[in-house]
């Protein structure tokens, strides 16, 4: 399923050159890298250098985040499990949630610190609750970055702090704040939007600008080092949709807020989301061969959302090229065709359709009648 999402993202990834002249000229930011995404397909509808490699600083805590979670949801930790703060996580500098050496700090208390005050230290303190310590626990983020499709990142701690190996791009964090959405949504939807945490009597702001400029903005992360510059990765629903925005190497707090929202605001006033097939519709039935059922139904596990130009939805067309023939074994999920997706009579992007049900093969008999049949078709 993770590999078919991938493969699917990277397709809807491809320039729209077919009709790029008919588009509005994206915005040009101030900053070095960025990119615009369509979260229910992952398609990308603005960027510049989304593939470069950058220090992301505390936007690193957006794969913390996503592992604690995963942790929690495995029964790792619990969030009312309580934390024993060691002399690393209480030295570790930069942006603190201020836990003291020696005291006990429960995982959700952690989880607020590093989300809204951006602590450094909850960081280290959940890495080496999780994993033991955080070398092993940025093993762990590089595995997961694997499997989610981050081709462009490498980390080397869990808090963002420099470290010449340490680097993403623009591209990856929107995979890693899609998926986080994704997989974790009451987690992002109980966490991400809070504006102020206090801990150890002391009240720190989300640095999240955008949370309080625009009510349709729900998250997720703010980073900045002097290398990295101030980087946001924010994300905004309005209706239906769902947009992720990475503006990274912005020169201020205030430039990175405003360029963002010039992003969001594009995608929005200039797309639509159209949904061409819902969650395991059938946009096909196939003939198989040799298997203990005659047919198949082809679709697509999540509904497919796709972006399109405003006012472009009915010049939309549809073309299922599947292969033939198809022969059992079929697994459940398997790729087995392409939808080609036209728009005004030119190409607009290719989606892989899977197989809605496994189709197991059929005994000898049912093998040799239908062996003699192809052999005549």
């Amino acid at each position: 399923m993770l590999k078919l999402r991938t493969l699917l993202f990277v397709l809807l990834c491809l320039p729209i050159l077919a009709i790029a002249e008919q588009l509005p000229t994206p915005p040009t930011l101030a900053a070095k890298s960025w990119l615009l995404v369509e979260s229910a397909s992952g398609q990308e509808l603005a960027g510049q250098a989304p593939d470069q490699r950058l220090e992301p600083a505390s936007l690193t805590k957006l794969m913390t985040a996503y592992l604690s979670f995963a942790a929690i949801k495995q029964g790792t930790i619990k969030l009312d499990q309580t934390v024993p703060v060691s002399q690393k996580a209480w030295k570790t500098g930069g942006s603190r949630m201020f836990i003291q050496v020696g005291t006990q700090v429960k995982v959700e208390d952690l989880l607020k610190g590093m989300i809204v005050q951006s602590g450094n230290d909850a960081c280290v303190a959940l890495a080496e609750a999780i994993a033991g310590d955080e070398e092993n626990f940025a093993q762990m983020m590089n595995r997961e970055a694997q499997r989610l499709g981050m081709k462009g990142s490498s980390f080397r701690n869990a808090s963002g702090l420099p470290d010449p190996q340490h680097y993403t791009t623009a591209r990856d964090l929107a995979i890693l704040a899609d998926a986080l959405i994704r997989d974790f949504p009451e987690e992002y939807a109980r966490y991400y939007s809070m504006k102020e945490f206090r801990y150890n009597n002391i009240t720190q702001p989300n640095r999240n600008r955008l949370l309080y400029i625009d009510p349709t903005v729900d998250g997720l992360k703010t980073g900045h080092t002097e290398a990295a510059g101030y980087c946001l990765v924010s994300s905004a629903k309005r209706g239906p949709r769902r947009l992720v925005s990475v503006v990274l190497g912005a020169a201020s707090d205030s430039t990175r807020a405003q360029e963002s929202l010039k992003l969001l605001n594009y995608g929005f006033q200039f797309y639509d989301a159209v949904q061409l097939y819902a969650k395991n519709e059938a946009v096909a039935t196939l003939k198989v061969w040799k298997g203990k059922e005659d047919a198949v139904k082809l679709g697509f596990t999540n509904a497919l959302v796709i972006a399109v130009p405003k006012g472009f939805g009915p010049k939309i067309k549809t073309e299922l090229v599947s292969q033939q023939p198809l022969l059992a074994p079929i697994t459940e999920g398997q790729v087995l065709g392409t939808l080609k997706v036209s728009m005004d009579d030119k190409p607009y992007g290719d989606y892989p359709v899977v197989a809605l049900a496994g189709v197991p093969v059929a005994g000898l008999a049912g093998r040799m009648v239908d062996s003699v049949r192809l052999w005549f078709k």
